[in-house]
């Protein structure tokens, strides 16, 4: 009944958040339980009581769970859509507790959850399906591409799909995918570019040399991560292309920054002036780093 109870809470924070009143007693109750001296078994009433072994109830990680969704579900809100919570959903957020997803995660642990099936592959698989299913739909030639939002329901099926690595059938529509992938970029645990980057990223933002050299001092998984969404970008920036799509550079640059870098200021006006630099940054990356060494790397 102890883990069944943590388990209904994971379930519950994966669609959606407590109220606002509640919130705060909610967090200082599962923070509590974040220390493993909490995982224990369960006990037996007597002695004398036929009952069958009793199973490690590991508190601290349903609780380290319920904790990070917890913070995610005060950002996001609840579930998008119309269409409530299927039973195929709820058996994956239940599942989630000790099979992690590969939303939300760091770029490491995705990488670490797809070693056994790709154990050859240099970036996550999630990474190049999605973007090569945007392709497969003709999404460099669809109006509005990563500007004009994919159906939410349609979304969250192929998000469950994915994250049971199962290849997507049956799309249409290039803006689901694409959808999917910038939700992907934008919940990595940290940032694309790390936040001890940003800094440098928002004062280069208008010297292409120095843009492409912060790129180059990015840790590995992070450079190599980066270089493929820009060599993707740069498909949808050619002319003949822009003039189907309407997504020119600047365009491009506007909806995937946010995607990219996360400014840690709680100021206005910071985040204000940031965003434009960001902005920048991204479009310099996207007209002069030279991504051709990327060329059939997976």
């Amino acid at each position: 009944s102890l883990a069944r109870g943590w388990e209904l809470m994971a379930i519950c924070l994966a669609f959606f958040p407590p109220t606002p009143k509640f919130h705060s007693y909610l967090e200082g109750y599962i923070y509590r339980h974040m220390d493993p001296v909490n995982d224990t078994k369960g006990k037996r009433e007597s002695p004398a009581r036929s009952v069958p072994p009793c199973s490690w109830v590991a508190i601290s990680t349903y609780a380290k769970y319920c904790y990070n969704k917890l913070q995610k579900a005060a950002l996001t809100g609840a579930k998008k859509g119309l269409k409530k919570p299927n039973v195929e959903e709820i058996r994956h957020a239940k599942n989630a507790v000790f099979n992690p997803s590969m939303f939300g995660s760091s770029l490491q642990d995705v990488l670490a959850m797809q070693k056994e099936r790709y154990p050859e592959r240099q970036l996550p698989w999630v990474q190049t399906r999605l973007s090569e299913e945007v392709l497969a739909l003709n999404g460099d030639q669809t109006e509005g591409i990563f500007r004009v939002p994919g159906d939410i329901d349609e979304v969250n099926a192929l998000k469950l799909q994915v994250d049971q690595w199962k290849i997507p059938t049956g799309l249409e529509d290039p803006h689901v995918p694409a959808s999917l992938l910038k939700l992907w970029y934008r919940e990595l645990e940290e940032p694309l570019i790390p936040h001890d980057f940003y800094e440098q990223c928002i004062t280069h933002y208008e010297n292409p040399e120095a843009a492409v050299a912060v790129v180059h001092s990015l840790p590995r998984i992070n450079r190599m991560v980066l270089c493929y969404l820009i060599r993707f970008l740069q498909v949808f920036v050619q002319p003949a292309n822009v003039a189907v799509t309407k997504m020119d550079v600047n365009n491009l640059a506007m909806v995937m920054a946010p995607n990219c870098l996360r400014c840690q200021s709680d100021d206005p006006r910071v985040i204000f002036e940031n965003t434009r630099k960001e902005m920048s940054f991204i479009r310099v990356l996207i007209q002069h780093l030279d991504t051709s060494f990327m060329e059939g790397v997976l």
